[in-house]
């Protein structure tokens, strides 16, 4: 989709345009008091989109009020959603939009809920034209947007639109291999230094726990590395994330258990393509830090060679894991990831992970399950970071009492620690691989919907990466 931006004062072409704003900024745009009594009779009905058909054009006015959502900004969001779907609905393929009310956070949050809703993901229909969204350009006339600001929010977008095809695509059309091909892709486009290790490596460096996860694999894992470190970064030390890459998750000989799950698995590489997605739009908006992707690659197959409850496996730092449950392999492959971080000596590290099903259980599909050794300073800003862009977090505790349900009686620690606060023993289990600071993000919930939320669309969802960019954006 084309975004433009132009001056107020320039004449608005026919079609179909949209006015931003209050009803009051309003008024001056309609031609007769039929039309004025119309539009407030309408508002007055509880109306969040009111329609004045002149045959030569279509006007849409706008009533920011939704008692679902208790985020003002994201009423906005949620009212730019519902116009493209709208327009969309009628075949629509250019609209206008006025900043009526000279507010420019306004105009560019409605943009940015219109924007991330009038994505499809449509490559594997035979007519895929005709899926695809009809709306392809906006015009806005605005004396208050800047054009630095838009393209900020264009690159967040279109890099929350990279993640999602990425997230969307089965296990026949990317596996580990062409994960690692896509994101050197990725790397070259925009300047992002892309590494992956090749399985020979993997075994050099002793990734136990990536090397067991893919034994049942008919294909090699791979350990990518993604670095964008522009001049004079305001960090010394780098940031690093770290994405689960489970491309497709059967849960190997600890077969998945619940009806219809597997059915979903090709979303567990969901935390590596928000990795992706946020180093996308760090490097497209020129963010001057220095950060490090870091995302284990595999998917966890059934096989004869398969690993099965009962191995102990050598982990990268040198811990010995019992394995209880070969379905509990996200945490294995992060804890190499983990450890091989703890090389870069780290200002701070996220993990980002569909890792357990208990934060799911507990938080749903509003918010991720947060945890961690980082210090409250940091948690705070990622939570207010996720307020911003609504992609909200929720710190659970993280008690030195829960390691005692990882004690193994043959081994360094279990993978599991059994069926009660399975969220957080799984970040307590990633902690023993980390000596720096630290926080484990759980996307579960809200990294795969069932069906379309707002802007928010069916399938993968890229939650995470308008949070992370937020973030390190409010880092600089």
């Amino acid at each position: 989709m084309t975004v433009k931006l132009y001056n107020k004062k320039t004449n608005i072409p026919e079609g179909v345009t949209v006015f931003i704003g209050d009803k009051t900024d309003y008024i001056k745009f309609l031609s007769d008091e039929k039309q004025i009594n119309y539009l407030n009779n309408q508002f007055e009905k509880e109306k969040n989109i009111v329609e004045i058909n002149l045959y030569d054009s279509q006007m849409y006015f706008i009533q920011f009020k939704n008692d679902k959502i208790s985020n003002k900004n994201e009423k906005i969001r949620a009212a730019g959603s519902k116009i493209t779907d709208l327009l969309n609905s009628e075949k629509i393929q250019k609209a206008n939009l006025i900043d009526a009310g000279n507010n420019a956070e306004t105009v560019k949050y409605f943009i940015e809920g219109m924007y991330l809703a009038n994505y499809y993901f449509t490559k594997y229909y035979k007519e895929e034209d005709k899926k695809k969204p009809t709306l392809e350009n906006i015009n806005i006339f605005s004396n208050s947007v800047k054009n630095k600001e838009l393209t900020e929010l264009i690159n967040v977008a279109e890099a929350v639109y990279f993640s999602r095809n990425l997230a969307n695509e089965p296990l026949s059309g990317l596996n580990a291999l062409q994960l690692s091909e896509k994101l050197k892709k990725a790397g070259k486009e925009k300047r992002i230094e892309v590494t992956v290790l090749s399985k020979s490596e993997i075994e050099e460096k002793g990734m136990g726990g990536l090397l067991a996860v893919n034994k049942g694999s008919s294909l090699p894992p791979t350990f990518n590395i993604l670095e964008w470190k522009p001049k004079n970064p305001v960090n010394k030390k780098p940031y690093i994330l770290v994405g689960k890459g489970i491309v497709f998750d059967s849960g190997g000989y600890s077969i998945k258990p619940t009806k219809n799950s597997m059915d979903i698995m090709k979303f567990d590489m969901a935390g590596a393509a928000v990795v992706a997605g946020a180093m996308s739009a760090i490097a497209d908006n020129n963010l001057p830090i220095h950060i490090i992707a870091l995302i284990p690659a595999t998917d966890n197959a059934v096989d004869a060679k398969s690993y099965v409850p009962g191995d102990i496996i050598k982990m990268h730092n040198g811990l010995f894991v019992e394995v209880l449950n070969t379905d509990a392999e996200g945490r294995l492959i992060l804890a190499d990831a983990l450890s091989y971080a703890q090389k870069y000596d780290p200002e701070l590290v996220l993990d980002l992970a569909t890792l357990t099903g208990a934060a799911a259980y507990c938080i749903g599909i509003h918010a991720s399950v947060i945890m961690g050794t980082a210090n409250d300073k940091i948690f705070k800003k990622l939570e207010k970071s996720g307020e911003n862009v609504y992609e909200r977090v929720v710190k659970f505790p993280f008690w030195n009492e829960y390691n005692e349900m990882l004690k193994s009686s043959i081994a360094d620690l279990k993978n599991i620690g059994g069926s009660e606060a399975g969220a957080i023993t799984a970040g307590k289990f990633l902690e023993r691989f980390t000596d720096y600071p630290w926080i484990h993000i759980d996307i579960a919930g809200p990294s795969v919907l069932s069906k379309k939320s707002a802007y928010r669309t069916e399938g993968g969802s890229a939650y995470g990466v308008r949070l992370l960019y937020e973030f390190f954006k409010n880092m600089i």
